[in-house]
């Protein structure tokens, strides 16, 4: 199984080990992409156009100094990525805390995806940046695109033949939709929050919320030492951890979408 989960905007402010290098991350047919990417988001951090630079990232004013960290990235101290992301997501996960056998799991098994990196694994050691998936870079151009002519190859690879558990947010879920028979072992979740409105049931989708839950979703397969060997097998995973799952209706050769209804926030 290998799980697909969303970056977050919050990292750790520094690395603490070696700059970095390309070559040594994971998915190495990426590295080549992963280039092309770099040199454009540095070249626009560090070149004139101060207010063009941060429209094009999405910074504010008060977040110029992220353009200083983009313009550094190639001798910026890194951390692994399982560190270096700290948004809701991954406090729940809390990857720190997991039994021993669990962080071993999640080294094998979670990729984050990534407006600079394409995809990462937890031990890829990456600094610090700031590049959102809606961003376009000068000579790339929008970056949602660029990543979804580049990532297929690598990312069915990582695949392999056990089931895809996508948790990833729609902008990151575009780069790289899993087709025909990765698509039937691809389970995708959205979390709906249940609460009861003038004595009737009511369901929404929830955000923040949202973020949370699947963290602590990852975090209770990896504790459980859950090892499904098919769609169905992780479908019943989850329900075995009574999990509030509902199957729904989708097109064939798409991935299989499953409701998890929450009560609790």
């Amino acid at each position: 199984m290998i799980v697909l989960l969303p970056p977050s905007e919050g990292k750790a402010d520094a690395g603490t080990g070696r700059r970095l290098d390309l070559a040594r991350l994971s998915l190495p047919e990426l590295t080549g992409a992963r280039e092309e990417v770099l040199a454009a988001l540095m070249a626009l951090s560090e070149g004139g156009d101060e207010a063009a630079a941060r429209e094009a990232l999405g910074l504010s004013e008060g977040q110029r100094g992220e353009l200083r960290r983009n313009a550094r990235l190639r001798v910026a101290a890194t951390a692994p990525a399982g560190g270096l992301y700290t948004g809701v997501l991954y406090e729940a996960l809390d990857l720190a805390s997991l039994p021993p056998a669990a962080q071993r799991a999640a080294r094998r098994s979670v990729l984050i995806s990534s407006g600079l990196w394409g995809a990462v694994r937890l031990t890829d050691r990456i600094p610090p940046y700031r590049c959102p998936i809606g961003a376009r870079l000068p000579g790339v151009g929008a970056l949602s695109a660029y990543w979804r002519r580049a990532l297929g190859p690598a990312m069915e690879a990582a695949a392999g033949a056990g089931p895809v558990l996508d948790l990833r947010s729609g902008a990151y879920a575009a780069t790289w939709v899993p087709r025909g028979e990765v698509a039937a072992r691809t389970v995708t979740v959205r979390v709906l929050h249940e609460r009861e409105v003038d004595g009737v049931p009511v369901r929404s989708v929830v955000s923040h919320f949202n973020k949370a839950t699947k963290g602590r979703l990852v975090r209770d397969l990896l504790t459980a030492g859950a090892r499904p060997r098919s769609a169905d097998g992780l479908v019943a995973a989850l329900r075995d951890l009574k999990y509030t799952v509902l199957e729904q209706p989708g097109p064939a050769g798409r991935p299989r979408q499953v409701d998890l209804v929450v009560t609790e926030l």
